[in-house]
C-alpha cells in the first residue's frame, strides 16, 4: 500500500491501487464511473456473506470458510475477478439456498485473494454497482444467477435542500467521530478527503452502526435522496446511543468520585475531631446506653435496644447504615414510652373552661364531663374515639384544643386532607437511607407524652392510591381494643396508644370507610343558631380582631342589632368563620378612622354596620303573611342555619291535575301526594265536597324556584296549604310548622327544632 498513488479528492477514494502478489499495481474502480462500461458476465456467481452489507465503492476484506463459497473465489479469481456479493436474510444459515439470500445485492471485484495459516480465505473486494437477481441458474457447487445492474439516479445539480442534506450527513458523521473513542482518528482522514456524495452515502452506510436489516434497506433504496435522508436517520440513532452512553459512563465514574471524596474527607473529620477533643462514635454509643437506663420501658423495648446498640457498635461509623442505627436508636429513647401526664379531674374547672371557650355544642361538652367523672372513678380507661361531625366552621378542630386544656393534657393536631399514602400511618421499614416512622409516632414523640388529646383533622377527606389505603392502616389506630399495641414499620416494637384520647373531625359522613366509621362515636354540630354566634362574637371574635388590628377595648363595641345585621345580612354560614372576617373588616374601618384621627361611632348599630359594610350581601326571605288561604309557612335547617319557607298552593278549573313546582326534590314531592291522598281520604271530616277534587286542578308551589329543595319534614305544611285552599280557611298568622306525616294523619317526630328555629320570628 505505500507505493499507492494518491487519487484526486474529487474521485471519493483515499487509493487509486493497491499491489499485486508479483508487485503489479491493480488500480481501483471510480464508483462514479459510467456502469454502460462495466462488462458484467451473463451468469454471476453468487458469493452470499452473514453479518455484512457490501455498498458500491467501498473496500471491503471478507473472510471465506465455506467450501462452496471459497471454490467460487478461488474460480473467480482465475478469471475476470468480478462476482456478486449478497447478504444473508438468515446469518445462522451455514449452507443458504437460493431462497434464504437478498435479491439486491452489490457486483464486486476481487482485488486480492490471501490463504490464511488456519485454512481460511481471506478476499479484498470492491463495491462496483448495485444489482438485482432476476434469476437463479444454479446452486450447485455454488449460487449462480442471471442480474440487472441499477442504475443510480443521483441529480447531477443539488438544490439548496439537497445541499443542507449532505452537510448534516456530513457533520452528524463527524460529530460520531468525536463521541465514539473506538473510532481510530485516520477515519476523519478519510471523511475528509470523500467529496463525491454518491460515494459518501455508500461509505457511511457501509460503516455506520446499525442492523443488517437497516443497511440492506439502505442499498434496495433506489432514490438517491431517499437514500441520504434514511441514513441521516440511522446516524442520529447512533448518535443518542452514543450520548447515552457517554452520560452513564460519566455518571458512574462521578459516583466513584464521590465515594472516594466522602472517604477522604471523613478520614479527615475523624482526624480533626480527636485533635479538638469531640466525642468519638464510642462514646456517643455510651451516652445512648446512659440515657437508655433512665427510660420507663418494659422488657422487650430494653431487649430491643440493648440488642440494636450492640450491633451498632460493631459498625464502621463511616458505613452508610450507621446514622440510620443511630438515628433508629435516638428514636426510640425520644419517644414517651409509659410516659403520663396527670389528668386534672376538677370537674367544675372542666366545665367553666369549656363554657368559656365555645358557646352552645352542648352534646361535646357532656361527652366530657362524662369521660372526666368516669376516669375520676375508675382511674383508669381506655380513651374513646370521638368523632366531631358538622360544617366548616363550628370549631370542631379548636375544640379539640381546649378538651386538652380541660384535662391537662398535652395537644397534637395531624391534618389527614389530602393523605394518600399508607406508611404516613405506619411508617416505612428501615431499609433505605431517609425511612422514618408515621404521624402517628412522630406526633406522640412531639407531645412527649404517652396521653395527649390527639386531633385527627379531616379525616373525611383521607385519599386512596396505588400507595396504599391510608384509611385501612387506621383502623388499628382508632379501634380501642387493638391499638394498645400500635405497631409502627419503623419502631418495629408495639407503642400503647389506648390512653391517647383521639378525637377526629369531619364535614362529611358518606367518605368515611364503613369500618373506620364503627370505631368512631359521632357527634353532631350542625352549627350555631343565631344567638350562639351572637354570643360567640361578643366574647371571643371581636375581643381576637380588637387585639389583632390595634384597637384598645374602650375604642368601641358592636350591640345586639350590630351582630344581627352582620349574622343575618353579611353572613351565610353555619360557623363563625365568615363573621369573623366581618368583624375583621369593622375593625378595619375603625382602626383607620382612628389613625387619621377622623371621628367613629362608638357603638354599632345596625344602620354603621351598613355604612361601615356597604350594600347587604344576602337578602334572605321574610315573612310573607297569611292574607290568602293556601299559604303556609314551614320551618326548615340548613348548612347556614334555620329557614322559613313558604308553601303555596293554588286551584284552577280543571280534571284534578296535580302540578308541583319549585325544584322539590322527590321526598318533597311524595309528603304533597301523601297530604292530598290523606286530604281526598278524609275529605267529609274536613267538609269538603269530594267531587271538587275531579273538577279542579291543583297547583303546589314553593318559592324561590332556583334552590332545590328537599326534606322528610315539609308534609304537616304541605297538607295544612291544601286544607286551606280546599276550605277557604287562612290560616293564623306567625304560625310555621315543620314534621312529616303518615296516610293515616299521624305527624311523625321531629328534630332539630332549635337548629330549625329562625330570626325571622
Amino acid at each position: 500500500m505505500n507505493n499507492a498513488k494518491e487519487n484526486k479528492l474529487n474521485k471519493g477514494l483515499i487509493v487509486s491501487a493497491i499491489p499485486h502478489d508479483d508487485g503489479e499495481m491493480i488500480p481501483l474502480l471510480d464508483p462514479s464511473s459510467d456502469l454502460s462500461k462495466i462488462k458484467v458476465p451473463e451468469l454471476l456467481p453468487i458469493l452470499p456473506v452473514r453479518n455484512t452489507v457490501l455498498f458500491p465503492g467501498v473496500v471491503l476484506p471478507i473472510t471465506v470458510g465455506r467450501e462452496k463459497s471459497i471454490k467460487l473465489v478461488k474460480k473467480a479469481y482465475k478469471g475476470d475477478k468480478t462476482i456478486g456479493v449478497v447478504t444473508q436474510q438468515m446469518p445462522a444459515e451455514d449452507e443458504p439456498n437460493p431462497e434464504n439470500i437478498y435479491k439486491i445485492g452489490t457486483l464486486a471485484r476481487i482485488l486480492k485473494l490471501l490463504v490464511l495459516p488456519d485454512g481460511n480465505t481471506t478476499i479484498i473486494i470492491q463495491g462496483i454497482s448495485r444489482f438485482k437477481i432476476t434469476e437463479i441458474v444454479q446452486s450447485e457447487p455454488y449460487i449462480v444467477a442471471k442480474t440487472d445492474l441499477l442504475k443510480e439516479n443521483f441529480p447531477s445539480k443539488l438544490n439548496k435542500e439537497t445541499k443542507v442534506l449532505f452537510q448534516s450527513i456530513r457533520e452528524n458523521a463527524l460529530k460520531i467521530l468525536k463521541l465514539n473513542p473506538e473510532i481510530p482518528r485516520e477515519a476523519q482522514f478519510a471523511l475528509d478527503n470523500i467529496e463525491a456524495n454518491d460515494f459518501l452515502i455508500h461509505f457511511l452506510g457501509s460503516n455506520v452502526n446499525a442492523e443488517v436489516t437497516d443497511k440492506q434497506k439502505l442499498l434496495e433504496t433506489n432514490d438517491a435522496i431517499e437514500r441520504a435522508k434514511l441514513l441521516l436517520e440511522f446516524l442520529l440513532k447512533d448518535i443518542q446511543l452514543l450520548e447515552l452512553k457517554r452520560e452513564i459512563q460519566s455518571k458512574a465514574h462521578s459516583d466513584i468520585d464521590q465515594q472516594q471524596r466522602d472517604y477522604f474527607l471523613r478520614q479527615q473529620m475523624k482526624v480533626l475531631q480527636e485533635e479538638l477533643g469531640q466525642e468519638s462514635s464510642d462514646k456517643q454509643i455510651e451516652a445512648l446506653r446512659a440515657r437508655g437506663k433512665k427510660k420507663k420501658w418494659n422488657e422487650t423495648v430494653l431487649k430491643v435496644f440493648e440488642k440494636e446498640l450492640e450491633k451498632t457498635q460493631r459498625m464502621n461509623n463511616m458505613s452508610p447504615e450507621f446514622p440510620i442505627a443511630m438515628n433508629y436508636l435516638e428514636y426510640l429513647l425520644d419517644l414517651p414510652w409509659n410516659e403520663y401526664t396527670k389528668d386534672n379531674f376538677d370537674l367544675k374547672r372542666a366545665k367553666k373552661i369549656l363554657d368559656a371557650e365555645h358557646a352552645g355544642l352542648d352534646k361535646v361538652k357532656d361527652r366530657i364531663i362524662e369521660y372526666l367523672a368516669v376516669l375520676k372513678l375508675k382511674n383508669d380507661m381506655k380513651a374513646p374515639i370521638l368523632c366531631l361531625f358538622g360544617p366548616p366552621g363550628v370549631g370542631k378542630t379548636s375544640l379539640g384544643k381546649s378538651i386538652a386544656k380541660a384535662l391537662n393534657r398535652k395537644y397534637v393536631r395531624m391534618s389527614l386532607g389530602g393523605l394518600h399514602d399508607e406508611s404516613e400511618i405506619r411508617g416505612h421499614r428501615r431499609t433505605y437511607i431517609g425511612s422514618m416512622p408515621g404521624k402517628i409516632v412522630q406526633h406522640i414523640k412531639k407531645a412527649q407524652s404517652s396521653n395527649p388529646v390527639f386531633v385527627l383533622d379531616e379525616i373525611d377527606k383521607i385519599g386512596n392510591d396505588f400507595r396504599g389505603d391510608p384509611s385501612s392502616a387506621l383502623l388499628e389506630v382508632l379501634d380501642p381494643e387493638q391499638n394498645n399495641e400500635f405497631l409502627d414499620n419503623y419502631i418495629d416494637i408495639n407503642f400503647d396508644l389506648s390512653k391517647v384520647m383521639f378525637i377526629a373531625t369531619a364535614n362529611s359522613l358518606d367518605t368515611i370507610q364503613p369500618a373506620l366509621r364503627d370505631r368512631m362515636e359521632i357527634i353532631d354540630l350542625s352549627g350555631y343558631t343565631t344567638e350562639e354566634k351572637m354570643e360567640i362574637g361578643k366574647k371571643h371574635l371581636l375581643p381576637k380582631q380588637k387585639t389583632e388590628n390595634g384597637l384598645a377595648e374602650k375604642d368601641f363595641s358592636i350591640a345586639d342589632k350590630g351582630y344581627l345585621k352582620l349574622i343575618q345580612s353579611y353572613t351565610r354560614e353555619s360557623g363563625v368563620r365568615q363573621l369573623e372576617r366581618q368583624i375583621g373588616k369593622v375593625c378595619r374601618k375603625i382602626a383607620k378612622a382612628k389613625a387619621f384621627d377622623e371621628p367613629f361611632d362608638k357603638l354599632i348599630q345596625d344602620t354603621e354596620v351598613v355604612k361601615l359594610l356597604g350594600m347587604e350581601l344576602y337578602d334572605n326571605d321574610t315573612y310573607q303573611g297569611n292574607e290568602l288561604a293556601g299559604i303556609v309557612t314551614g320551618l326548615a335547617w340548613t348548612q347556614v342555619g334555620g329557614e322559613i319557607l313558604t308553601i303555596e298552593t293554588s286551584l284552577s278549573r280543571g280534571k284534578g291535575k296535580l302540578t308541583i313546582s319549585g325544584q322539590l326534590g322527590d321526598v318533597m314531592k311524595e309528603s304533597a301526594i301523601a297530604a292530598l291522598s290523606y286530604l281526598k281520604a278524609n275529605s267529609d271530616e274536613l267538609g269538603i265536597d269530594y267531587r271538587v277534587f275531579d273538577h279542579y286542578d291543583l297547583h303546589i308551589h314553593v318559592p324561590a324556584g332556583a334552590v332545590p329543595k328537599d326534606g322528610p319534614s315539609a308534609g304537616i305544611t304541605m297538607l295544612t296549604s291544601l286544607a286551606s285552599v280546599f276550605t277557604q280557611r287562612k290560616i293564623k298568622a306567625k304560625i310555621a310548622m315543620t314534621g312529616e306525616i303518615t296516610l293515616r294523619g299521624k305527624v311523625l317526630p321531629v328534630g332539630g327544632i332549635s337548629r330549625k328555629k329562625s330570626w325571622y320570628f
